[in-house]
């Protein structure tokens, strides 16, 4: 059998506009409640994996593992990646060859210290050849909405529908912030103020419809699952890891209407863990747009192509804390999503994990889920760019 990673402890931020907190004193804040939780000191780190992809150019850092030395104090390996995820899978990787048995990962970002650039910076992050051609973030997510609709005709009544399907789904994630302290938005939002951005755009999506620029940071210590309940009762494990990389250029792409990365990387992720599509209850959405969660419900397989909004439509009329897809119940960004809880790039997908530990712990307070069924497994989906790369975990309270 191989060698399961355990996560033993996750600690966040407040996501949201820190202005007043330098990024040294964000990590530190996630660090400490991680290393409270599991009673691990950073003497007994061996290894630190670190993720942002902004630092160098919003705070002027330069070698990131040389910041992250000087507040460990620690001469360990370090290395840097952009995502949250990709962090992750070195440290997994790490953990599976025997390399090391105890290892920090974390991701920190401090978009809000360039406000004035941010969004040139997020542009060429996505598609450099669309930024030059004069696009905005939000354009390659417009474009994803008018080729979904065009490929699988919605049209008349349904259009309605699916327009009313796309603002519920914002409306659902600020509902779940409500319950997360550490939510950038903690405050409900209506359909009608949804529509009524997108009119004041004069766009298919409005201001409700996309994540926001967010500072935050989210840490996890990982172990070898042969150490894990040395220091947690609850040790989570990661059963399925993939990734997955597709053209940087979106417009490039073959099918415009999906991001082939979710849909290879999840099938890997599920052999690997050994489980079937539906033994998941709970997942981690990485919603930058109304549209992207719409797409990902397909993507990953809970959705035929073409009709997960009609899921949300029916699910959303009478909400009920989850999606309900042919009589089964799916949970979905239970911490609010980038949506509402927000999007620091490179600590998004740790409060995505985050959010999947506490959830299958049963300890996610008054957003816990009550799952029908033991035992339970979670999945988290982030990309980079715009689809360009995808990463899945798997988690679950038992190894196998």
């Amino acid at each position: 059998m191989p060698i399961r990673p355990a996560i033993v402890a996750v600690g966040r931020t407040k996501f949201g506009e820190h202005y007043e907190k330098e990024p040294e004193k964000l990590i530190e804040e996630a660090w400490l409640k991680a290393s409270m939780e599991a009673g691990v000191e950073r003497r007994d780190l061996e290894a630190c994996y670190l993720s942002d992809y902004f630092l160098p150019i919003t705070n002027k850092l330069g070698l990131e593992e040389g910041f992250l030395s000087e507040l460990t104090e620690l001469h360990v390996p370090m290395e840097v990646t952009r995502s949250f995820s990709s962090a992750l899978s070195n440290a997994c990787n790490a953990i599976q060859s025997g390399k090391h048995s105890i290892v920090l990962v974390g991701g920190i970002e401090k978009m809000t210290d360039r406000w004035d650039k941010i969004r040139d910076d997020l542009m060429l992050l996505e598609d450099p050849w669309s930024y030059y051609a004069g696009c905005t973030p939000e354009a390659n997510h417009e474009l994803m909405l008018r080729a979904y609709i065009k490929k699988h005709g919605v049209e008349g009544d349904d259009l309605q529908k699916f327009n009313l399907a796309l603002a519920h789904i914002s409306v659902k994630n600020h509902l779940h912030a409500t319950k997360n302290e550490y939510a950038q938005y903690q405050r409900k939002i209506t359909v009608e103020q949804v529509l009524n951005a997108r009119k004041e755009a004069r766009k298919p999506l409005g201001l409700y419809d996309y994540a926001p620029v967010s500072d935050g940071a989210a840490i996890l210590i990982l172990v070898n699952e042969q150490v894990a309940e040395n220091f947690a009762s609850k040790p989570v494990y990661i059963l399925g890891a993939a990734s997955a990389t597709d053209y940087l250029s979106y417009p490039a792409r073959e099918d415009l209407t999906h991001f082939i990365v979710t849909e290879l990387a999840m099938k890997k992720a599920l052999k690997t863990a050994g489980i079937g599509l539906w033994d998941m209850g709970i997942v981690e959405l990485y919603d930058q747009s109304t549209v992207m969660e719409m797409i990902s419900l397909e993507d990953l397989g809970f959705c035929q192509r073409g009709k997960a909004w009609t899921t949300v439509y029916e699910s959303c009329r009478d909400y009920r804390g989850y999606y309900e897809i042919d009589g089964k119940k799916l949970f979905v960004n239970m911490n609010g999503g980038l949506k509402a809880d927000g999007n620091p790039l490179g600590a998004t997908g740790g409060a995505q994990i985050f959010e999947l530990v506490k959830q299958l712990r049963g300890e996610a307070g008054e957003r816990q889920v009550k799952f029908e069924k033991e035992p339970v497994y979670g999945c988290a989906l982030e990309l980079e760019g715009f689809g360009t790369k995808g990463y899945v975990y798997i988690l679950g309270r038992n190894k196998t």
